[in-house]
C-alpha cells in the first residue's frame, strides 16, 4: 500500500474511533438516598442497567447518593436544570409552594396505591403539569405507597392524640394536614430525620415503609399507627426522575431512543408498582424489633377527612389565583386515579 493510502486510512480509522468515543455517555445522577434505600438500589440501579445494556454500553450512569455532589434536597430539582447533575430524584414539594399544580397529588386522602397514582400523576403531568419544569425533561412521576404516623412516645389512635406533638412531613400540603390533625408541623428532607429524632427536635414523622430501614428511623420510634387499608391513603408525596433537558437534546439519535425506550408511562407505572410491593420488607425491621403497632379504623379517620377538608379548598383557590382552574384540576386528578384503579 502506498504511503499516502496508508496515512489516508489511518486518518479515517481515526476518525472513525473519534466519533464512536464521542458517542459513548456517561450520565450524572444525583439523589438523597442512602445507597441501601429501596429507591435506588431496586429502582434506579436497575434502570441504570438497563440503559447501558440498551445502548451497548455506549451510555452509563454514574450515581451519587445521599447528596454526594453538595447542596441540599430542595435544591436537586435546580441542579437538574442547571445541568450540575444531568439526572436528579427527588421530591417536588421538597419546594414548598414552587410546584403547585403537582400537590394535587400530595393531598389528604387522593390515593390508595401507589400503582394507580403514579400512572394517574404521569398523564396529569404530561398534560398539564410539565408547565411547571422548563428545563427539565421528566422521565418518571410517580408517588410512594400509603404514608403512615410513627412516634417515639405516644401511640395516636384518634385524632386527639396529635396534640402536643412536633412531627414531622416531607411537604407543604403534609405540614398542612398534620397542623390540622392537632400537631406541630415540622418540616424536614430525609436525611434530617435521623437527628432530629435523636436529639428530640421532633416527636414523630410521617413516612411510607420503604424508607424506615435505611434510615434506621424504626430504632428511635416506638409506636406505629397505619390506617385501614379499605380508606384512602392518609398523604403520599409525588417524586420526579429529572433529566437536564440540553442534556437530552444533545443526545444522538440512538441513545435518545434508548432514553425514551425507558422513561414515561410505563417507568412511572413500574415504580408505583414497586412501591406498593415494598411494604413487607419494609415493615419487618419494626416488628422485629417489637415495636408496636395500630390500625386507625375508617370510622375514626371519617372525623380526620372532616378535620382537613379545607385544604382541598386552599389548593383551589391558590392555583386558581396562579391562573389555573383549580376545580377542575382537582377532578380531573380524582379522575385519573379512579381510571387507574379499576
Amino acid at each position: 500500500m502506498k504511503p499516502a493510502i496508508r496515512l489516508a486510512a489511518l486518518c479515517a480509522g481515526l476518525a472513525l474511533a473519534g466519533t464512536a468515543l464521542a458517542q459513548e455517555v456517561t450520565l450524572k445522577v444525583h439523589h438523597f438516598w442512602p445507597p441501601g434505600a429501596m429507591p435506588p438500589s431496586t429502582l434506579l440501579g436497575p434502570w441504570c442497567e438497563k440503559i447501558a445494556k440498551d445502548s451497548n454500553n455506549k451510555m452509563k450512569c454514574q450515581i451519587y447518593p445521599a447528596m454526594q455532589l453538595g447542596g441540599t434536597p430542595p435544591q436537586l430539582i435546580d441542579q437538574a436544570r442547571d445541568g450540575i447533575a444531568d439526572i436528579v430524584w427527588t421530591l417536588p414539594g421538597y419546594t414548598a409552594g414552587r410546584f403547585p399544580l403537582m400537590e394535587v397529588f400530595e393531598l389528604p386522602f387522593m390515593n390508595n396505591s401507589a400503582e394507580s397514582g403514579s400512572r394517574a400523576a404521569w398523564d396529569y403531568y404530561s398534560a398539564v403539569g410539565n408547565k411547571e419544569f422548563p428545563g427539565i425533561k421528566a422521565l418518571a412521576i410517580n408517588v410512594h405507597d400509603e404514608g403512615y404516623v410513627h412516634t417515639r412516645e405516644k401511640q395516636i389512635k384518634t385524632m386527639a392524640d396529635f396534640k402536643g406533638l412536633k412531627m414531622r412531613a416531607p411537604t407543604r400540603q403534609t405540614n398542612k394536614l398534620l397542623g390540622l390533625l392537632g400537631a406541630s408541623p415540622v418540616a424536614m428532607p430525609l436525611p434530617a430525620l435521623p437527628d432530629a429524632l435523636s436529639k428530640g427536635v421532633i416527636d414523630g414523622f410521617l413516612l411510607p415503609w420503604e424508607v424506615i430501614p435505611s434510615v434506621k428511623a424504626h430504632e428511635m420510634v416506638k409506636f406505629h399507627s397505619e390506617t385501614d387499608p379499605a380508606s384512602r391513603a392518609l398523604y403520599t408525596a409525588v417524586f420526579i426522575l429529572a433529566m437536564n433537558q440540553k442534556r437530552y437534546d444533545s443526545l444522538p439519535a440512538d441513545l435518545k431512543k434508548v432514553i425514551d425506550d425507558n422513561s414515561g408511562a410505563a417507568l412511572s407505572q413500574h415504580f408505583g408498582k414497586t412501591w406498593d410491593a415494598s411494604k413487607p420488607k419494609g415493615r419487618q425491621p419494626a416488628v422485629d424489633r417489637g415495636n408496636t403497632f395500630y390500625t386507625i379504623p375508617s370510622s375514626e379517620l371519617v372525623n380526620w377527612e372532616k378535620a382537613t377538608a379545607g385544604i382541598y379548598d386552599e389548593w383551589v383557590k391558590d392555583v386558581t389565583a396562579k391562573g389555573s382552574d383549580g376545580k377542575a384540576l382537582l377532578q380531573n386528578a380524582r379522575d385519573l386515579i379512579k381510571k387507574y384503579e379499576k
